[in-house]
This record gives C-alpha cells, sequence and structure tokens, in this order.
C-alpha cells in the first residue's frame, strides 16, 4: 500500500450565522472521497481492496495528521480524487510510515462495533451541532510528545446491489405490520447483516439498554414506522464494510487506558437516541499483538466489521475543515491554486517551480518583453528573496546578458561573483566603495547632454531632501544648491564635484574662475548679484546651512575619494550597451548606512541617465540591461515612477526587492504598485498582507500571505503582455559557485576601473583647496 499525508488549507472564517450552514456542506464533500472507491478495483489486485483513513498523533510531535492508505494501484487516483474535491489540499506520499509506538511503552486498543443491527443509523454530523472531528481532534490534542494515539478507519467495497435488496425484503415485511427484529430474522439478515461474532458476544455481556424500535409486534397490521425511516435513512446511501480501530500508547498502562477510554468517549456523539450506536470493544491482552499487526499493516477483518453509508463513514472520519479551531492540526499553512494555463513550458529564464496537484514544473518568462514590464518582490528578512534573485542572476549571466545588481548588504555580491563563468570574468565591474586603497569614481555632476544636466541636478536635490528629513532641508538650500551644482557644471569637459561645492561659497577666486564658463544667465546673476551682495550674519549663515549638508560626506574619507573625483571610474551608458555585469556592494556594515544610501540614490540616478539616452539609439539595437535593486527603497527617489513607466521603452528592465510596505513612501508605493508587471510576495507581515491582499484575491487571502514558508511565494506574472492570475511556486535550487574565482575577479576589476589612492587624493586637494596635496611616490629610478 501507498501512504499519504493530506493537509487541509487554513481559511479565513464566516459569519456564524454562515458558517453552520457552510461547515456542513464542507463535511458532506468527503461523501465524495469515500464514494470514489465504491468499486475500486484492478485485475492485478487479488481480493477485495481496502482503504485506511487514519488521524494519529505520533511520537516526538504534537501534530495531529490526517493520513490515507491505498493499494499501489490507486496511488495516482487518490490524488485526483481528493484534489478534484478539494483543490486546495496538500496530499504528500509518505516514504516511511509514521508509529505512535514508544519503544519500551505499554498499548492499549479497542475496535468500535454497532450496537444495533447494521441496517439501522447512527447519528451523523448532519445531526450533530458540532463537527465530530473537532471532539476526536480535541482528545488528540491533549497527548504528550512522548505519547501516541490513532483511529484507523478501514473500509472495503460490498456488493450494493445484494444490499440493497436485503434491506428492501425487510422494509417489506415491516410494511406489512412485522416488528424490525421479526422482520430481520423472517428475511434471515439478522446473520448476514449484524455480523454475530465474538465482538458481539462480548458486547451482551454489557447490561442490555432501552431500546425504542420494538422487538416484537403491537399488533398484527401495525407498521412500525420508526424502525422503517430509520432502515430507510440509512438505506439513502451507499455502504462499506468498515473497522474501526482505536490505539493508544504511554509509558503505563494507566495512562495509555486513560487515552484509550477518552478515544472511545468521542464516538459516544454519533449515538442515535437509542435506535443504534458504536460501542468499543476492548482487546485483550492475549489479544493484542494480533490487532496490532492488524493495525500497522491496515488489514481488513471481518471480525471486527460493521457496515456504515457514507454519510455515517463521513462523520467518523472526514478531513478538518477550517472552522476546526483544535491546535496542532498538521495543515497547509497557505493556499494553492492551479498555475495559469498559458502558463510558458520554456524559456531563457525560469522564474521558480511548481507542485501542484502532484506535478512539478519550472515557470518561464515568456519573453524579454515580459521582463521589460519589470518585477516587484516583497518579504520578511529570511524569507528567500535574496535566493530567488540570485537565481535570475546567475540565469542572465550565463545568457550573456547585461546585469545591473545593487546591494546594500554584500551577501548577494559574493555569491554573484562565485557564480561568473570564465568567458564573462573580463565583463565584471565591482564597485566597492570600502576598498580605500583602489577607490573608483562617481561624480552625480558629470553629464552629456543639457537635458541629463537638468536631471543630474534635479536629483540631486531629491537626494538630499531623502538622506535629510525635509524640514532641514527647505526651498533656501535648494536654490543654493541648485545654483552651487550648476556653476560647477558649466564645463563640460570638466565638470566639479559635490566636494568642490564648500569652495564656491568661500573661496572668491575660485568662483570667478568658475563663472568664465557659465552661460546661464539666472545662474550668473545668482553669483554675480545675490551671492556677492549677501553679506555678514546672512551669508554666515547660509554658508553653514548649506555646507553642512554636503560636509558630512567631504569630511568622510572613503566618500571624499569617490565623490570627489570629477570622472567617475566606469561608465554606466557603456556598461549597459556592450551588456557588461555591473555590482555594486555598498554593504552598510562596511560602508554605513547613509553614505550605502547616498550611493545607491546616485547610481540608480545615474542608471536613469544612461537608460535615457538610448533614445538616440534605435529601439532595435537597444540591448536588455537587467538591474535589480535589493533594498531598493533606501536608493530611489519620486523619480522611480518615471523609471518604471519609461525605462522599459529604453530596454531597462529593474528587480525590485525589499521586507515591508511602510519602508516606501506613498508616492513610491503607489508608483510601483502601478506599474510593475510582475510581483511576487514571500511571507510578509500581517498589515503588508492586508494591504496587498486585494493583489491576490480570489485565490489568495492575507492569511496565505501571512503563512508563506521560506522560499515559497504567491505570485502575479506578466505572461505575453497579460496579467497571469496569482499562483504560488518555490523558488529554484541554489548553485553551489566556485569561491576561488572571487578573489581575482575583484583584483582585475579594481586594477580596470579603480585608482590608487594617493593619486585621487592628490587630485581632490588640488581642485578643492582644502590643503597642501599629498606628495605622490617618487617613481623608481630607471636601469
Amino acid at each position: 500500500m501507498s501512504l499519504f499525508l493530506v493537509m487541509m488549507p487554513k481559511q479565513e472564517g464566516k459569519k456564524e450565522a454562515e458558517a453552520q450552514k457552510e461547515e456542513k456542506v464542507l463535511i458532506a464533500q468527503m461523501e465524495q472521497i469515500f464514494t470514489s472507491f465504491l468499486y475500486a478495483k484492478d485485475r492485478r489486485y487479488k481480493g477485495t481492496p481496502r482503504i485506511a483513513f487514519e488521524i494519529a498523533t505520533q511520537i516526538g510531535s504534537n501534530d495531529i495528521s490526517f493520513y490515507v492508505a491505498v493499494p499501489n494501484f490507486l496511488s495516482t487516483a487518490l490524488e485526483k480524487y481528493i484534489h478534484g474535491v478539494y483543490p486546495g489540499a496538500m496530499v504528500e506520499k509518505v516514504p516511511q510510515d509514521y508509529t505512535i509506538f514508544e519503544p519500551g511503552g505499554v498499548a492499549a486498543a479497542s475496535y468500535m462495533k454497532l450496537a444495533e443491527n447494521p441496517v439501522f443509523p447512527i447519528n451523523t454530523y448532519m445531526n450533530l451541532e458540532k463537527d465530530p472531528i473537532a471532539t476526536v481532534a480535541n482528545t488528540l490534542n491533549k497527548i504528550a510528545a512522548n505519547e501516541g494515539a490513532a483511529i484507523q478507519v478501514v473500509i472495503s467495497p460490498v456488493n450494493q446491489g445484494k444490499w440493497r435488496k436485503r434491506v428492501q425484503k425487510i422494509l417489506e415485511k415491516m410494511q406489512e405490520g412485522k416488528s424490525a427484529k421479526a422482520a430481520l430474522a423472517e428475511v434471515g439478515a439478522s446473520a448476514i447483516l449484524s455480523g454475530i461474532n465474538k465482538g458481539i458476544a462480548d458486547m451482551k455481556k454489557t447490561p442490555p439498554k432501552e431500546r425504542t424500535i420494538e422487538e416484537e409486534p403491537k399488533k398484527q397490521g401495525v407498521i412500525d414506522q420508526l424502525g422503517m425511516d430509520a432502515i430507510q435513512k440509512k438505506v439513502q446511501k451507499q455502504v462499506f464494510e468498515t473497522n474501526i480501530r482505536l490505539m493508544a500508547s504511554a509509558q503505563s498502562p494507566q495512562r495509555a487506558e486513560e487515552i484509550l477510554s477518552h478515544l472511545e468517549g468521542s464516538f459516544g456523539q454519533f449515538s442515535l437516541s437509542s435506535i443504534n450506536s458504536l460501542e468499543p470493544v476492548r482487546v485483550e491482552r492475549k489479544n493484542l499483538r494480533k490487532f496490532i499487526y492488524d493495525f500497522s499493516f491496515r488489514n481488513f477483518n471481518k471480525s471486527q466489521k460493521n457496515i456504515l453509508n457514507i454519510e455515517e463513514l463521513t462523520s467518523v472520519y472526514h478531513f478538518p475543515t477550517f472552522f476546526v479551531e483544535t491546535p496542532y492540526i498538521k495543515s497547509v499553512k497557505s493556499r494553492v491554486a492551479a498555475p495559469p494555463a498559458d502558463l510558458p513550458s520554456e524559456g531563457k529564464v525560469a522564474v521558480g517551480k511548481i507542485n501542484f496537484q502532484g506535478e512539478e514544473k519550472k515557470v518561464y518568462f515568456a519573453s524579454g518583453k515580459d521582463r521589460a514590464r519589470h518585477f516587484y518582490v516583497i518579504g520578511q528578512t529570511g524569507t528567500g528573496k535574496s535566493a530567488f534573485m540570485e537565481g535570475l542572476i546567475r540565469q542572465d549571466i550565463l545568457n550573456g546578458e547585461g546585469v545591473g545588481v545593487i546591494d546594500p548588504h554584500g551577501d548577494l555580491i559574493e555569491h554573484t561573483l562565485e557564480i561568473i563563468p570564465k568567458e564573462r570574468i573580463e565583463d565584471v565591474v565591482l564597485f566597492e566603495p570600502f576598498d580605500m586603497q583602489m577607490p573608483m569614481g562617481l561624480n552625480m555632476l558629470e553629464y552629456e547632454t543639457p537635458e541629463q544636466k537638468d536631471f543630474a541636478v534635479q536629483e540631486m536635490i531629491a537626494i538630499f531632501y531623502k538622506l535629510f528629513p525635509p524640514e532641514i532641508i527647505g526651498p533656501m538650500f535648494e536654490h543654493y544648491m541648485r545654483n552651487a551644482m550648476l556653476a560647477l557644471m558649466a564645463d563640460i569637459k570638466n565638470p566639479g564635484t559635490l566636494v568642490e561645492i564648500p569652495r564656491m561659497f568661500t573661496d572668491d577666486a575660485y568662483m570667478n574662475d568658475k563663472l568664465k564658463n557659465i552661460t546661464d544667465p539666472i545662474v550668473r546673476s545668482f553669483w554675480m548679484k545675490e551671492w556677492k551682495q549677501t553679506t555678514g550674519s546672512t551669508r554666515s549663515d547660509m554658508l553653514g546651512y548649506v555646507v553642512s549638508k554636503v560636509g558630512r560626506f567631504i569630511e568622510n574619507e572613503m566618500m571624499r575619494n569617490i565623490i570627489g573625483q570629477s570622472h567617475s571610474g566606469f561608465d554606466l551608458s557603456k556598461i549597459m550597451d556592450e551588456k557588461k555585469i555591473f555590482l555594486a556592494n555598498l554593504s552598510k556594515g562596511m560602508t554605513g548606512e547613509v553614505n550605502s544610501s547616498l550611493l545607491g540614490l546616485i547610481l540608480v540616478s545615474k542608471m536613469q541617465m544612461a537608460a535615457m539616452r538610448r533614445a538616440r539609439i534605435a529601439e532595435d539595437q537597444r540591448k536588455d540591461f537587467y538591474l535589480y535593486i535589493d533594498e531598493f527603497q533606501n536608493f530611489t527617489t519620486d523619480s522611480i515612477a518615471t523609471i518604471l513607466s519609461e525605462a522599459r521603452k529604453y530596454k531597462l528592465c529593474l528587480i525590485l526587492a525589499h521586507q515591508y510596505i511602510p519602508q516606501l513612501e506613498e508616492e513610491i508605493r503607489d508608483a510601483v504598485l502601478g506599474n510593475v508587471g510582475s510581483l511576487g510576495a514571500f511571507r510578509i507581515g500581517a498589515e503588508d498582507a492586508e494591504f496587498l491582499e486585494k493583489q491576490f484575491e480570489p485565490e489568495f487571502s492575507r492569511f496565505d500571505l501571512v503563512n508563506l514558508d521560506n522560499r515559497n511565494l504567491i505570485t502575479k506574472m506578466m505572461i505575453n503582455g497579460k496579467i497571469s492570475t496569482p499562483f504560488k511556486m518555490q523558488t529554484l535550487d541554489i548553485v553551489k559557485g566556485n569561491q576561488e574565482i572571487v578573489a581575482p575577479i575583484k583584483e582585475l576589476a579594481k586594477l580596470k576601473y579603480g585608482r590608487p589612492k594617493v593619486e585621487v587624493e592628490a587630485e581632490i586637494m588640488e581642485r578643492s583647496a582644502l590643503g597642501p596635496a599629498p606628495e605622490l611616490p617618487k617613481p623608481p629610478p630607471s636601469l
């Protein structure tokens, strides 16, 4: 036989008035599962097949698990049966059987038998106010981790035609006025159907109960209507031969007996007045070994059989609904949904993999156009966002694509370096600002066209608003800062840097020298009239107000040597057009949080400038460039809306990731959710789930979003220009890289794009007049 663990999803509850009605509808679905086995046969299978349904809490765990064991020929069919009725269920094949028996422990067991003839029904879930499984589960919930218990229901198909014929004859006799007992005796069904056996003999030792179904006819011709109604209720639905076994295991006989008594007591709810009930028959010690053998191998024992219809079976065993509040029931933490029918079966880039109803397949992007609509990823720390991006980055690099990665932690960059193939080592441009021996220049005031000049100034102002509270920036800072930057940018061949901004306000000779290149009359007027006429305390106040904001970066040696170089060490336009690999390790621990943010903001802005420069290139000649930004809220200004809406035209494809919604300003949040084509959510917090729920309804709710396992995400993808329905997928397995190639790649990148520290410092000192230039090392004497 094959054993399967069945887990049902937890969903939100309904209003109580609706809940009771819906709860019975959900329980009734189990009848369809039982019906699927009515005629289960296979020519290779000898004898009548049996199917086992079990609820167990095993040793070493408090989890309450629901299992189904079927003959091997039914293993594939079982998954289809269950998924057909419960699309959100998870059916996992169990490679090794569970056990409830503790080594050195003591077991106790019993089986349930119908107190009356099986033609009479027991009470069912249709008449009960509470889900009967809740009572059983609550009993199991009280079992300790070093104890075990199980309820096993083994069913075997019977000949439905013969059963109905016998019952029909009984009803005909009762219609003539005979009592139920007389009718049973006359038809001969008593011996055939009631299963007179040792179990019944044992039960007869107990005191007889009061009956409402009369054993003797009152008068000839008087119909036993109560008995007829009860039998007709039973015969309305198909039946199975059934064994119901209860097992308990504990450290002492007393505790094992106590657990078993509680399990037996939970079956009292199935007593239907005095018409019929399920009564326990305790297994004697001498017979316990054989009983455990039958339990373990799920054998059907004719001497313990009952005949129950599918409504009665469903009452005794069904999968838990989301109304059952018993803790520790093993369940699907989040629902699954059918993947889109038009999901591509192949492609250049695999996004993840789906395991739906026992079938696993990879998820691909259909085309580069779909990726150009960008991908937004959100999830708590440790849920798998970085691993998800690693998988995409690796494939893009292997496919020869242009790739950019901006990482505020550093791990993503290190792992990416490990997977660089030999043929692409020369393509790597590595920016590590904390490498102070070979600093790479990054100048925001560098530009090529008037449009880029205006954009750079606006972005730099926006960056300062991002880095500092708005109340300490203000319009005056913006006014002075803008004019200082425009003056420094006047000479396109020799642009100034942020380091020289203080000199514009303190060195009149330097300012006059820069004025020679300024052609903008507004900027000239500011410096010639407004600033020169500002004197005394006003000039001192404004100088301190402006310089203090820039000073924190200029005064930092690491930052000064990067932003103080007039020409950037790398050309982002060239990197994008030539499909290079740009990696920016902005580790906050190594760089500092504010420094990391400033450099990231400058990089993203320059990327946007480089993308918009592609307007000069024919659209069919623009090459895709994939930019990955982790914790992107640190590196984007309000212009992210422009990037998301326009960058796709210039083939700049963004993959943006962060942890939670409040990290985003409202304008940025709306821009992202309103423009991205593909959206993926790993496990998120309750508030974020409530906000994002509307993105994934009706397939998934906020409860699914907060209960996702690591490396699982719920996503909507762009497929051939259309947004797909939401579905759940897993990230790809992580491919281990080669750590030995990391150091050589770093060394090569520094030599190609960095400059010696002494050389950089000498240039900055000269340009900014911060002090005497350090002496450069003397060249070695010629031979």
